[in-house]
């Protein structure tokens, strides 16, 4: 779907539309404020969600960039078109090349830190920092969760950023937040591979549970593919599942019915090996006890 073409108020004003008809029509919802002085109408807003709106003012806001200055935080991961989960899209990020002067507004956070050649990049003609220096710095400033997600899904498609991540982190010095992303970054991992999947590995981390192996290759004895798992504790012959409700294909009950009877004919053909499944939901993650309570059962279980 194309992004929808902006009104700009003078164009507006000289098709002969007044100041009053443009605030009526905001307040019928005809008409939806990107922001001073730029609009789209009620269709084109049908065709934003939070993300694509966000990357529409990035690019109203990037025609006005000061030199010496990119789009960054979790502004930049919207551009380089990094899973966002939870993250205030509020307002546009922004670094400047400076020691101080860093302020925030109801639209804008401007950030003022020092800013090399080599971590800003040019992507999609906007300047923006590189993807491990934004890794670094949303991992400084906003939740555990918030910087997993969006990690992870940075290195699944850049495997290679690994390096580029801890030469982001030492360069960031003593910035405020600097100890939390010491904890987070080298926690990352791409092999996650959804928002889903990244909440859950942090909450098994947090709750102390084992690591699990990520996205294992469970094979009968003669080498037949069973099934690639989520998360996989081999100690104890346990798979986890994190179900999402995508993966149902829940726009489609004829899809619905038939993923759900493959999904059980997998689950049954692990169990039929000897495994224990553990499955849980978006809602689990939220009150994981209950989760580290099934994983626990499927330990006593597989001890017997």
């Amino acid at each position: 779907m194309s992004e929808p073409v902006p009104l700009l108020r003078p164009a507006v004003l000289a098709a002969g539309i007044t100041d009053a008809e443009l605030r009526r029509g905001i307040r019928t919802g005809d008409l939806e404020r990107i922001v001073p002085g730029v609009y789209v109408d009620r269709e084109g807003a049908g065709q934003l969600d939070d993300v694509g709106r966000h990357l529409l003012r990035i690019r109203l806001t990037a025609a006005r960039l000061r030199e010496g200055a990119a789009i960054s935080h979790v502004s930049a991961a919207v551009v380089h078109g990094f899973d966002i989960w939870r993250t205030d899209l509020s307002r546009i990020h922004l670094t400047r090349d400076r020691a101080s002067g860093g302020r925030r507004s109801p639209r804008q956070h401007i950030h003022a830190a020092s800013l090399e050649t080599d971590e800003v990049d040019l992507v999609d003609g906007f300047r923006v920092t590189s993807a491990a220096r934004t890794i670094a710095d949303l991992a400084r400033t906003v939740t555990a969760e918030e910087a997993v997600v969006t990690g992870d899904s940075a290195l699944r498609g850049r495997p290679s950023l690994r390096p580029a991540l801890a030469a982001a982190l030492q360069r960031a010095g003593a910035r405020t937040g600097i100890a939390a992303a010491r904890r987070i970054v080298p926690f990352l991992d791409g092999r996650s591979e959804s928002p889903g999947e990244s909440i859950s590995r942090l909450r098994i981390h947090q709750a102390g549970l084992p690591a699990p192996a990520l996205q294992h290759e469970v094979r009968t004895s003669d080498g037949r593919f069973v099934a690639r798992t989520d998360f996989f504790w081999e100690d104890f012959g346990i798979v986890g599942e994190f179900d999402g409700m995508g993966k149902y294909g829940a726009g489609d009950p004829g899809t619905t019915a038939e993923t759900v009877r493959r999904e059980k004919l997998r689950e049954d053909a692990l169990r039929d090996l000897g495994f224990e499944v553990v499955r849980w939901t978006w809602a689990d993650l939220f009150r994981f006890p209950t989760v580290i309570a099934r994983y626990e059962r499927a330990v006593a279980r597989s001890r017997r």
